[in-house]
């Protein structure tokens, strides 16, 4: 018996399934090939080969220092033969290294070995300027730049990333050990320009790393020695040099890399790090001139940071935006240095609210997330600034008020009161871009705490000031006034829009109220029991009067909106 649908050569009947389908019961088995063994890295083709050229490379470089230097120190062969020695032998080790390059099999030796020889050459050449003082130091940097950019060109000739990483890679490790005097940056400095040319040609990511940090390490370093060294007077202005050689390096190549890579994230990080050492070389001066060095550098990298920011002038000079972020936070490390090198801890506040609102201007301008963080960065810093000095327990107590507050204090706390302004505007802005109304509506609270500190702090700052022997008592008494002003504006706004735009005229109550109660709070806590004679008085009485105005309007409005819903009504029934 054959089975149902089945005819009698085997094949189901029915209809035919779609060309180049097979139906289920007919799928042949599936097979597996033999697994793939996995292949050790250390049986991967040419692993063990590079590894004993990296280390040959190393050991060999060491051997030429030890001719360079240790002979010297044992007073073995005499300066001239251990020189020409270390040329000759470098000398055929790029020979050696060319010649096997080109025979079959040769790439990895004649890298090895033409690394070997262009590195020892370049610690030829430092010996010969930082110990034997045959060469001038600036005809020993032109030498040393020559034998570094043949060493690279020799890199790009054979198409090698690895060639030009162990040629810096080995001098820059063992310049130190050949000499750490004041020029051993600058021989690290000519490897990091060397190199810029290359990174212009060739995607060579590891190439950044290493002619950038080794000169940032060596020039940070030095700079930190001499901050601690009191004897250090005499190299300050050539560490100074080294930092401004290093960051521009930095800089330039950069730009330059970038406008043909757009895309190179290497570059602009290896950018980041070349400002380090000039970030650092304030302290190697007086407050001043530290302050002048800073404000120049921040200048420099907040011009680069404005132009990426700029659409028409980005498009122009094509710098992407992760150079203008780095630029960025670099600049304002550097513009930091600079407020607290110009000003005194009453005084820095000042400062900080100033620059805070001006990065606020251009976050809301150029709806600019970076400078927006920066502006917070800047006002969180102020702020904690400010309140080291104008906390709460100095406005609560007129010892600690007469002390501490004056005219500095009372401008910075009205410079707070411009930014909490600039802040809303700029959050506004960004809510009208976004459509968020929820953001701005999140931060009426925290903006009003702010706002009524900063104006509490004004008027006490104020009044102490005056000198008056109730100025502590009369500056808290404006204080309470305001609050209770700001109050009945807001909750007047909010009246006058209540059917216009209920959100806007639901916020803006919201705040009034809150106000209120504030004041209120702070004129049955605080000033009854501070406060005394007509003072306290006119704190009553105003605030009395306001709370009746504001109480009399918003009774009124109410009540006009309930009849005209009545009127409404009727109308509608009529």
């Amino acid at each position: 018996m054959l089975a149902p649908g089945v005819q009698a050569t085997g094949i189901p009947s029915g209809p035919m399934p779609p060309t180049g389908a097979v139906p289920p019961g007919m799928r042949p088995p599936v097979r597996w090939g033999p697994a793939v063994p996995h292949t050790p890295w250390w049986q991967q083709e040419g692993m063990i080969s590079r590894m004993l050229a990296v280390a040959g490379v190393g050991v060999t470089l060491i051997g030429v220092v030890m001719l360079l230097v240790l002979a010297a120190q044992a007073g073995l062969f005499g300066p001239v033969p251990r020189v020409a020695a270390g040329a000759v032998f470098s000398a055929a080790l790029v020979g050696v290294g060319m010649r096997v390059f080109g025979r079959a099999g040769g790439r990895v030796g004649g890298i090895a070995l033409a690394a070997t020889g262009i590195a020892g050459a370049y610690l030829d050449v430092v010996a010969v300027s930082a110990i034997y003082d045959w060469l001038y130091p600036p005809l020993g940097l032109a030498v040393a730049l020559a034998v570094a950019a043949g060493g690279v060109a020799l890199a790009m000739h054979w198409k090698s990333q690895p060639l030009a990483v162990l040629v810096v890679a080995g001098a820059a490790v063992l310049s130190p050990v050949v000499t750490t005097e004041v020029v051993l940056p600058a021989f690290l400095i000519v490897l990091q320009l060397a190199c810029v040319p290359v990174q212009l040609d060739r995607d060579w990511p590891l190439l950044h790393v290493v002619r950038t940090l080794p000169a940032v390490l060596a020039t940070l370093l030095a700079i930190g020695s001499a901050a601690f060294d009191a004897t250090a007077h005499d190299r300050v202005y050539r560490l100074l040099a080294a930092a401004v050689a290093v960051a521009v390096v930095g800089l330039v190549g950069n730009i330059l890399v970038v406008r043909r890579r757009p895309g190179d994230l290497t570059a602009t990080i290896t950018f980041g790090l070349a400002t380090i050492p000039l970030l650092a070389a304030p302290a190697l001066f007086a407050r001043h001139t530290g302050a002048i060095v800073a404000a120049v550098f921040a200048v420099v990298l907040l011009l680069v940071a404005a132009v990426s920011t700029v659409s028409k002038l980005r498009e122009l000079v094509r710098i992407p935006g992760h150079v203008g972020l780095v630029a960025a936070v670099a600049g304002s490390f550097a513009l930091l240095e600079a407020c607290i090198g110009v000003t005194e801890v009453q005084t820095l506040p000042i400062a900080l609210f100033l620059v805070t609102s001006g990065f606020l201007g251009m976050a809301g301008q150029q709806r600019s997330r970076v400078a927006a963080g920066i502006a917070a960065a800047f006002a969180a810093v102020g702020a904690l600034v400010y309140l080291a000095t104008v906390n709460p327990e100095t406005l609560a107590a007129q010892r600690y008020a007469e002390e501490q507050l004056g005219i500095s204090t009372a401008l910075a706390a009205v410079l707070a009161l411009a930014v909490v302004a600039a802040g809303v505007w700029c959050v506004r802005k960004f809510a009208t871009r976004t459509g968020d109304e929820t953001t701005e509506s999140i931060l009426w609270i925290p903006t009003s705490v702010v706002a009524l500190y900063a104006v509490t702090a004004a008027t006490v700052s104020v009044g102490v000031a005056t000198g008056l022997p109730d100025g502590f008592v009369v500056g808290h008494s404006a204080a309470t006034i305001l609050w209770m002003a700001a109050a009945t504006g807001a909750l007047l706004f909010g009246l006058r829009n209540l059917a216009r735009s209920a959100p806007v005229a639901k916020l803006a109550l919201g705040s009034g109220l809150l106000v209120t109660a504030a004041a209120l709070a702070k004129l049955f806590l605080f000033d009854l029991a501070t406060l005394d004679g007509l003072v306290r008085v006119a704190a009553f009485l105003v605030v009395g009067v306001l709370l009746l105005t504001v109480g009399t309007r918003y009774a009124r409005v109410f009540a006009e909106a309930g009849g005209a819903t009545r009127d409404s009504g009727d109308t509608a029934a009529h």
